[in-house]
């Protein structure tokens, strides 16, 4: 009988069939070999695996005054110490005012402060005088519902002046937060100055009330990309109840209450007037600790001193307008002290990663009695996914 070549090789097909399986389920015995001349994976070293975030360059305006408030302008950067979170930091960078400065403008130019526009349109003289300095460049930007970007950086004085000159009232709104961050955006790409190189002080100018009606954006967050940004920031604050008093009177107008008398209720204890509506702020609050809450908090934590705040966290100064000063005035004494301060840099070393900074910064008076130093209290690094 000769043999079924066919049934013989389909014998041997099924068996190997049914073998393959078990041939693949089977896992080598100990670790594979490898490739001969192929280099062997590592696995990362501890201080790969942590993430790290490393800030390149802090920087914080220092404004040195003695007993009397005279700017102290003698110092040098030997006088100077400054730690982050406790730990001694090397100063990189250290200047007197000289530093051009990157400026933006940030005005108010809601329907409620109308009878003040006439008084902002007179200040682009006094921004490139005092403000902007030798050197200096400026961008113009409005707000109330909307933001709008009037003038890009420019070092033309006479652009910024005519900018500022033809500004006019718009809509109800007061989109200040959102305003804010459009502003530290822009200042975010100026260069800074290093050791090796010079650059330029960020500085936003706020010319505006405190209130803010329908920003996306959120305080805090705010002030934490400016701290990081090195951003100081300024404000010049406008009043409704100053706008309301200069405005001149309408025809069949009724007040709600009796002129000299408020809707709302004073603060417990006191007799509300016209001025008692703009001195809150010295009512007992502390407001760095406040401004030092929002900037770990990230939240809209301030309803009537979001400008004292904003000028707190970032090593800047709030000037309000109700009572006697002018306009003018106040942005002429913030560009004179502008100009009068120290900027002192350095790379952040030894004092952690995540979470908030504390700056403190000592000086060496020289045998001045008497100093008060006001610098940036610290910024803040958030954890990824946090």
């Amino acid at each position: 009988m000769k043999p079924n070549f066919t049934t013989i090789a389909a014998f041997f097909s099924l068996l190997t069939l049914f073998n393959a399986p078990l041939g693949f389920a089977q896992a080598p015995e100990g670790p594979i070999a490898p490739t001969p001349g192929a280099p062997v994976q590592q696995p990362p070293p501890e201080s790969q695996a942590k993430l790290k975030i490393q800030v390149a360059l802090v920087n914080t305006p220092v404004t040195v005054r003695d007993s009397k408030g005279q700017m102290i302008h003698s110092l040098d950067a030997g006088d100077f110490a400054l730690t982050d979170n406790g730990v001694p930091q090397k100063i990189t960078h250290f200047d007197l005012g000289g530093d051009p400065v990157s400026l933006v403008i940030l005005m108010e130019t809601s329907s409620l402060i109308a009878p003040i526009i006439p008084a902002m349109q007179k200040t682009g003289i006094i921004f490139t005088q005092t403000v902007m300095g030798q050197g200096g460049e400026a961008a113009v930007v409005t707000f109330n519902d909307s933001i709008d970007k009037l003038q890009d950086f420019t070092s033309n004085s006479d652009l910024i002046e005519k900018t500022i000159a033809q500004i006019n009232p718009g809509t109800s709104g007061t989109k200040l937060y959102d305003a804010m961050a459009v502003g530290v955006e822009m200042l975010t790409d100026r260069p800074q100055a290093t050791a090796e190189t010079p650059g330029r002080r960020r500085v936003l100018m706020l010319v505006s009330e405190a209130n803010d009606f329908g920003s996306a954006a959120k305080l805090g967050e705010v002030l934490r990309k400016a701290q990081l940004a090195n951003v100081t920031i300024y404000s010049v604050g406008l009043s409704t109840t100053r706008a309301q008093l200069q405005e001149k009177p309408k025809k069949k107008h009724i007040d709600a209450t009796p002129p000299g008398v408020y809707g709302s209720p004073p603060f417990p204890g006191s007799v509300q007037t016209p001025t008692s509506v703009e001195t809150q702020a010295d009512s007992g609050i502390d407001l760095l600790a406040l401004a030092v809450y929002v900037i770990q908090h990230a939240q809209n934590a301030v309803r009537d001193h979001a400008l004292e705040v904003a000028t707190i966290a970032t090593g800047g100064t709030h000037l309000s307008t109700f009572k006697d000063p002018s306009i003018e005035k106040v942005i002429d004494e913030i560009g004179g002290e502008l100009h009068s301060q120290y900027s002192v840099s350095y790379t952040p070393t030894g004092s952690g990663d995540f979470g908030y900074h504390e700056i403190k910064v000592n000086v060496n008076g020289k045998g001045i009695k008497g100093l008060k130093v006001r610098a940036r209290p610290g910024y803040y690094i958030a954890a990824p996914g946090s």
